[in-house]
């Protein structure tokens, strides 16, 4: 399906998009902290910069977004062009490679789903802190 938008539109709408503290990071870490946990945020030396950091219980939260990150890809994946399916698959691949590196350095990773963050904000949370215990 063509873009309804012109390159100069789409690339302005595209460059809006954040990458950092974004809203479900920011309830994420909101819920955490009112709990009595402390983290840290986008640690450039972690493989992946993970979106929060529990240093001393070795534990990374990365929360992703359905589109950017693939969740269900092979279902809506033929309805892409050529360079998002580039684009999805290497953000995937790259995902998994990171979660290998950290786990074989010894640190437990969460992936979290911005549509779970949306669904039961609680839920995720607890999941969480399961694996902080």
């Amino acid at each position: 399906m063509p873009d309804n938008l012109t390159q100069e539109q789409r690339s302005y709408c595209m460059s809006r998009v954040k990458s950092k503290d974004t809203r479900p990071e920011r309830t994420i870490r909101s819920v955490l902290h009112k709990r009595g946990w402390r983290f840290r945020k986008h640690v450039k030396d972690l493989p992946g910069k993970p979106d929060i950091v529990f240093p001393k219980a070795r534990v990374v939260i990365f929360i992703d977004g359905g589109f950017w990150h693939g969740y269900q890809y092979t279902q809506w994946q033929h309805k892409l062009s050529e360079f998002w399916k580039d684009k999805i698959s290497s953000n995937i691949a790259r995902s998994r490679s990171n979660n290998a590196k950290l786990r074989k350095n010894g640190w437990k990773v969460v992936r979290v789903w911005q549509h779970e963050i949306e669904k039961d904000v609680d839920k995720v949370v607890s999941r969480i802190e399961a694996a902080l215990s």
